[in-house]
């Protein structure tokens, strides 16, 4: 199962943080939930330096980044 992490309403650096603090504890399954391009950009840029595959959904005017060991 995904560990979900929701990052709306948070400006970066804050949404990176989060998402590599939950990589550093040895999740790779990550559902993120971003709500602006930025954080968006910066989530998806983390995920491929640790080497993660990412997939990204729309949800409304949100956005999803869905993450697996690549």
């Amino acid at each position: 199962m995904a560990t979900q992490i929701d990052t709306r309403g948070l400006s970066c650096p804050q949404p990176v943080i989060l998402v590599t603090r939950a990589i550093e504890a040895g999740n790779a399954d990550l559902e993120i939930l971003v709500d602006n391009e930025v954080s968006k950009e910066n989530v998806l840029r983390t995920a491929a330096r640790r080497g993660l595959k990412a997939e990204v959904r729309p949800l409304g005017t949100d956005t999803v980044i869905v993450t697996t060991k690549a």
